[in-house]
């Protein structure tokens, strides 16, 4: 069963002009991608100036969405989401 969370994404998405369904799922499963990357890579991303992630979004758009979401979100829900959200954070943090 959905929780209370899921379904109030759900209802934003549908009622945001601006935002599809699946948005938030997708943009959280980017930015779980993009943290999750070796450092290699990352650092091959920054030198290459890899600014328009044409072929796969961008992280950085995903996670601004991701903030946008949180602050659209009753407090419970926000909370439950900024929990997945700061576990990503701490990953990408990680010296």
């Amino acid at each position: 069963m959905p929780s209370a969370a899921m379904y109030e994404i759900f209802r934003l998405e549908q009622a945001r002009s601006r935002l599809r369904p699946g948005d938030v799922s997708a943009a959280v499963r980017l930015w779980k991608d993009y943290v999750h990357r070796p450092e290699r890579l990352l650092w091959q991303d920054y030198e290459g100036d890899d600014v328009h992630w044409q072929c796969c979004g961008d992280p950085f758009e995903a996670r601004t969405l991701l903030d946008t979401v949180m602050r659209a979100l009753s407090p419970r829900s926000a909370r439950r989401l900024r929990a997945v959200v700061g576990r990503l954070d701490a990953v990408r943090d990680r010296p």
